[in-house]
This record gives structure tokens, sequence and C-alpha cells, in this order.
């Protein structure tokens, strides 16, 4: 199965991707700066996250535009970030492709000694893929 996770490059959202590609292993992972994604990228994938830490990246005007273009009604996706109107925007990018999204405030990834949790991870897979 393979999964797609598009991010702003930054290093915070980029160790979150690749935890998520360690944690996910029944999956096959590519992770794309959103400056580099194509678009078709998203084709083969089953699922699909987004990560940016803050909101309206200049990398992401491009996902704006698609999203606001394409039909992803059948495709799941996960958004993160540390900021709630950081995934607010994420989810209002998605609104037009009909995907669906549960976002996650990339904190409560974490533990209390700030280590990544795979729990966490797998209980936000869980409600992507219900």
């Amino acid at each position: 199965m393979k999964a797609l996770i598009i991010t702003d490059r930054t290093e915070t959202i980029q160790s979150i991707a690749h935890f998520i590609k360690d944690t996910l292993t029944d999956y096959k992972f590519s992770i794309i700066p959103a400056e580099d994604f194509k678009g078709d990228e998203l084709l083969p994938a089953e699922i699909f996250f987004l990560g940016c830490e803050d909101p309206s990246p200049t990398s992401f005007a491009f996902l704006e535009q698609l999203f606001s273009h394409i039909n992803l009604a059948s495709r799941k996706c996960g958004v993160f970030s540390p900021k709630e109107n950081t995934n607010n925007y994420l989810l209002s990018i998605l609104k037009d492709s009909e995907a669906f999204a549960v976002p996650v405030l990339s904190d409560s990834l974490y533990d209390s000694k700030g280590k990544l949790k795979e729990s966490a991870v797998n209980e936000w897979f869980k409600q992507i893929t219900k």
C-alpha cells in the first residue's frame, strides 16, 4: 500500500513525517516537500498526509490550487501541525476536494519527555482510516 506525505520542509514537520513513515510500516511512504510536488505523486497513494508549521506557506500555493480542482472523495488524509490555525488552514484547502481529513496537533504526538509516541500516531491513523 502506498502513502504520501507532503511537507513544508521545516525541521519539526520533517521529523514528524519520518516518524509517521517509520511507525506505519504497512505502507510504502514517499515524503515530498511541497515545492517539489507535481501532483501525479498523489495518484497511486491510498492515503496522504499534509504537514506544515504556519498557515499559507508559499510552497503550498500549488496545493491550494490543485485541491480546489480535484475530487479526492475516496481518499483519506492526515493533517498535522503544531498550531490549530495551521490545521484549520490545511483543512480549508482540502474542503473542495472532499478528501476525508483528520487533523492532529503535532504536540499531541509527543510524550512528556518530548519524544514522539507510536501509540499516538497509531490512534490518529485509526481515526483517519475508519
